[in-house]
């Protein structure tokens, strides 16, 4: 196998040349990590191991005898074809298009209202529009569109067609009716949180006005303490700074 290299080849001739089956197993084991490192991109999962026991039992050309983890693979493995999958081919005319256009045609056609129906078409047009400027470098012409509706819905929709090339394109939507409509639950999930987003505000700022209004006291504390000391200082100044005036006039 190329991705292992020559000697790795002759490091499992090497291998099946050793009479003793312990020996070989162990030899074998550690040509299995020396596998590994030399990929060491690939993850280390059960998956991987056992893939290396594979490739070792492919280069031995499935004439190893050793006790490993795995059990060795089958020989018609390799000359064995895969699986064909089996994909939903519709047979779409318009690929760029795709299956889904096809079942809003038929959805656009089912629908009994004359103005939905036509708000419907409208709905197609612009959305073909957008599918088909990705695929397509070029702009498309509306005539293009309305006749490729034509043909994905047999002209059953030749009418609706009709009306909007002498009128033009209706701005709306297809409207879904009531009961396809899924239950939506994110506006009172949006109001729970809301209000206990709420409380939690209001509690926060219940604890956060308690707070100011301790410290303001404990604040108003020290400004007391601090009027009663003014008294004392001013009156220890102004003595002291008279007489100290004093002396030094005496002076």
């Amino acid at each position: 196998m190329k991705e292992y290299g020559s000697s790795i080849q002759k490091m499992v001739n090497y291998l099946l040349t050793i009479e003793d089956r312990t020996t070989r197993t162990r030899q074998a084991h550690i040509l299995v990590e020396l596998m590994r490192q030399l990929h060491p991109a690939m993850k280390d999962g059960q998956d991987y191991y056992n893939k290396l026991w594979d490739d070792l039992y492919i280069m031995s050309g499935f004439k190893l005898d050793v006790d490993s983890p795995y059990p060795p693979p089958s020989p018609d493995v390799l000359g064995k074809k895969p699986q064909k999958v089996g994909y939903q081919y519709h047979n779409l005319k318009y690929k760029h298009f795709g299956q889904n256009i096809n079942l809003l045609i038929d959805r656009a056609f089912n629908t009994e209202d004359a103005d939905e129906r036509r708000g419907f078409v409208s709905y197609l047009v612009r959305l073909m529009r957008t599918f088909y400027t990705a695929w397509n470098k070029e702009n498309v012409e509306d005539e293009t569109i309305y006749q490729s509706i034509l043909d994905i819905s047999k002209g059953k929709l030749a009418p609706d067609i009709a009306l909007i090339r002498s009128e033009g394109l209706v701005e709306s939507s297809p409207i879904e009716r009531a009961d396809e409509q899924p239950q939506r639950i994110t506006a009172q999930k949006n109001n729970r949180f809301s209000n206990n987003y709420g409380q939690q505000r209001n509690r926060q700022d219940r604890n956060n006005g308690g707070g100011n209004n301790n410290r303001s006291q404990f604040r108003g504390g020290n400004n007391a303490n601090n009027n009663n000391r003014n008294p004392f200082r001013g009156g220890g100044n102004n003595p002291g700074n008279g007489g100290g005036n004093n002396r030094r006039r005496g002076r």
